[in-house]
């Protein structure tokens, strides 16, 4: 099963369609903010956010629960793709409705293997995979550049450690994150 949670009106074929909204026709009318989900256990190949993610779990405990209904439903290897405004950019500080700051980096708190490593080394990193139980893994991460930041870079007239810089320090640097996780089952 391929689900594309939070679809809005931007529905995908081959994909169950999911959204809170009846407004926009989804397939399955659903708050992801609501427990449990209803898919069965490791049911889901692929699960899609598009610009949804930010829009969901403002409350942490609520989050950290959709972590792991995601865990719950996905099957080992399942693929899930994320895109969501960097939390830099006006896209995602001019919209009421964005409820929480989606970065790849907070998804390293939910790598088990690299939770290991943090309790090993006696980091602070919070072991959220070891908390919740749940086990994925960054595969793969890209900030979008706004121009002209894009075409410089291409160009060779900033590197990329200018944009990350940048990126770090300045707004509108960054349109949005595209990040991909698998999912890890034993």
């Amino acid at each position: 099963m391929k689900l594309n949670m939070g679809c809005g009106h931007n529905k995908q074929q081959g994909y169950v369609n999911v959204d809170l909204s009846a407004a926009c026709k989804p397939d399955v009318v659903w708050d992801l903010e609501q427990f449990p989900w209803p898919w069965h256990d490791n049911s889901a190949e692929v699960v899609r956010f598009v610009h949804s993610l930010e829009h969901i779990g403002e409350n942490s405990k609520t989050f950290l629960r959709i972590i792991q209904e995601l865990y719950r439903i996905c099957k080992n290897g399942a693929h899930i793709e994320i895109r969501v405004p960097h939390p830099r950019h006006n896209d995602f500080l001019n919209d009421p409705t964005h409820v929480r700051t989606i970065t790849p980096d907070m998804f390293t708190l939910f790598d088990r293997q690299l939770n290991d490593h943090f309790k090993k080394a006696g980091w602070s990193n919070t072991t959220l995979a070891h908390y919740l139980d749940v086990d994925f893994v960054l595969e793969s991460h890209q900030a979008i550049l706004c121009e002209p930041y894009s075409t410089q870079l291409r160009d060779g007239t900033i590197t990329q450690g200018d944009v990350e810089a940048m990126a770090r320090e300045l707004n509108n640097i960054a349109s949005e994150y595209h990040i991909n996780l698998r999912v890890r089952k034993v």
